[in-house]
């Protein structure tokens, strides 16, 4: 075995086909790490290492993933474990099926160490809306890991998985990998199947990689991108070898600049890394281009009707009675009103009560169908932008990763996702790459956006910039 484990998917696929590592002795050391690190980091709710063990036993070492380590972000399903959601409502409930992303992952031979930690139902920025415990960032024990997929970021980042999964539904997968300091990448909508992820906004949510570099993100995206007759939102593409067209360079390529963005108000380190990235992206042969999207400021606001609207109606199905937690109550009216007090979380309880309101009578025109169309009008501008650039370049968060405890004000904690939450209004791919650490030593994120069906090139754009800025290709 080899003295110095494989930081990266690549490189440990390459030890595995080299006989340099097996795939037990791979989760043996994992494992260690996990036993060690979780309980201060606290990225996972439920551990399977001894199933995993089996199953890294029985893998093949010539398939995609060679037994490696993925974890999964625990509101997805993964047939006979908990899928809780972070939620006390299905604190006790067991998955009957696997969704086809993990199925997809199981065949291509990854194993699953465990269910990671999340904001409660996704809602959340800083994973500390989770019912359970809030989880930590390995950079720095005394902030957060970012939200909603803050589990499955730490989980990655402290080396307790090669890779993992998360849904992104207005950053949830590429804001935490900013805080954590890795890759998050958010596919086009309707490119990976939705089917067995436990829904927030249907017109919203995706289902996305993170892993330590961009090629490991191209390389979990040729196992997860497939049509999916299960998912009524799947597209059917032709298959795209995402590793394959990784460019060298990125020559002939114009990286759009946004007019409206360039006045808000960022950490100056982060701003200093976005200065680093311009140059670094002109000596790669691209050409830097000014583009206006008029209403994109409006987007936040925008998402926070359209999202708990999409919520309040999708998490009406827990109810007390099909599955999940139960009270009693006289009747079936306060039997729901019991389980849901009981079940549901502040935050939670918060957007199914402001997306309830946007779709009453009398309030639905002024708020849920203005936003529908301002949702469209900030989508146009987009694509048209996307005419004259091909991909767009911004900060993914405004700061580095917070204290824990320090953001109590939801409409400052909203503010986090004021750079990403664009990308899941349009349905355009968006990915996170790090991009340096700020004076605190913590983890600068950056991310590209580009058109619908763009996500090869903007892997290959990215794992460019990435490599340019120091991380391993």
């Amino acid at each position: 075995m080899s003295s110095e484990l494989p930081r990266t998917l690549e490189q440990y696929r390459h030890a595995v086909r080299a006989h340099e590592l097996s795939a037990e002795e791979y989760l043996d050391e994992t494992r260690q790490l996990i036993e060690r690190g979780d309980p201060q980091v606290k990225a996972f709710l439920h551990l399977r290492l001894d199933a995993a063990r089996s199953d890294a036993q029985a893998a093949d070492p010539s398939s995609p993933l060679a037994g490696a380590p993925i974890a999964v972000k625990d509101n997805i399903m993964m047939a006979g474990e908990r899928c809780t959601c972070g939620s006390r409502i299905l604190e006790h409930y067991v998955a009957p099926y696997s969704a086809t992303v993990v199925q997809s992952l199981l065949a291509a031979g990854a194993v699953v160490p465990g269910k990671t930690n999340l904001d409660e139902f996704a809602m959340g920025s800083s994973t500390e809306n989770s019912a359970f415990f809030p989880t930590h960032n390995p950079a720095d024990l005394s902030r957060v890991p970012g939200g909603s997929s803050g589990g499955s970021t730490a989980a990655v980042a402290a080396g307790f998985a090669l890779g993992a999964i998360g849904s992104d539904t207005g950053g949830s997968v590429r804001q935490p990998a900013a805080f954590c300091g890795v890759v998050g990448f958010k596919p086009t909508y309707g490119l990976v199947s939705r089917y067995g992820l436990v829904a927030f906004g249907s017109s919203l949510d995706c289902i996305g990689p993170i892993a330590r570099s961009v090629r490991d993100a191209a390389l979990m995206m040729n196992v997860m991108a497939a049509h999916d007759p299960k998912d009524a939102t799947s597209v059917r593409r032709s298959p795209v070898d995402f590793e394959a067209a990784l460019q060298p360079t990125l020559a002939g390529k114009r990286v759009g600049i946004i007019r409206e963005l360039q006045g808000l108000d960022v950490q100056p380190e982060i701003a200093a890394a976005m200065e680093t990235t311009r140059k670094a992206a002109v000596k790669s042969g691209a050409s830097l281009v000014d583009v206006s999207l008029p209403h994109i400021l409006s987007a936040l606001p925008v998402y926070y009707i359209i999202a708990p609207a999409e919520c309040s109606a999708n998490l009406g199905r827990f109810d007390g009675v099909r599955y999940g937690l139960h009270e009693d109550g006289r009747d079936m009216t306060e039997t729901y009103s019991k389980t849901r007090n009981a079940g549901f979380g502040t935050e939670v309880k918060r957007r199914i009560l402001i997306g309830a309101f946007v779709l009453s009578a009398g309030y639905y025109d002024a708020y849920y169908k203005k936003a529908s169309s301002v949702r469209q009008l900030i989508t146009d501008e987009l694509d048209a932008a996307l005419q004259s650039a091909d991909v767009l370049l911004t900060p993914t968060t405004p700061t580095t990763a917070f204290r824990l405890g320090a953001v109590t004000d939801p409409l400052e904690m909203y503010k986090a996702d004021v750079f990403t939450i664009p990308a899941n209004l349009a349905g355009v791919p968006a990915i996170s790459f790090p991009a340096g650490k700020d004076a605190a030593g913590l983890p600068i994120g950056l991310q590209l956006m580009g058109p619908r069906w763009s996500d090869a090139d903007i892997l290959s754009c990215a794992n460019v910039l990435f490599t340019a800025l120091g991380g391993e290709s």
